[in-house]
């Protein structure tokens, strides 16, 4: 008894298909200030100090552009709030 193969190996690689490239989107993360940090804020063009006795935060945003990594941001706490969080809730 013969079997026709050619019917399911035809539908096995048609559906089979090169995996989707992963859709990278901006991010934001919060994340203590370090010693000898030297960022800016991208709203209010101020430098993020590191000061040792107050564990000072800031906002660290990874921009992509078409899904594509395109920069980093800084911002100050405040500063991120007031620019109505352009890169959605800060993860911690």
């Amino acid at each position: 008894m013969a079997t026709d193969t050619s019917a399911s190996s035809a539908s096995t690689s048609a559906n089979t298909s090169a995996p989707d490239r992963k859709r990278w989107k901006s991010r934001a993360v919060s994340r203590t200030v370090d010693a000898g940090n030297s960022a800016y804020c991208a709203v209010c063009d101020e430098l993020i100090k590191f000061r040792a006795r107050i564990r000072a935060e800031q906002i660290i945003c990874n921009v992509y552009v078409k899904s594509r990594w395109d920069r980093v941001e800084h911002y100050h706490p405040d500063c991120y709030e007031q620019a109505g969080a352009p890169y959605g809730e800060p993860n911690g």
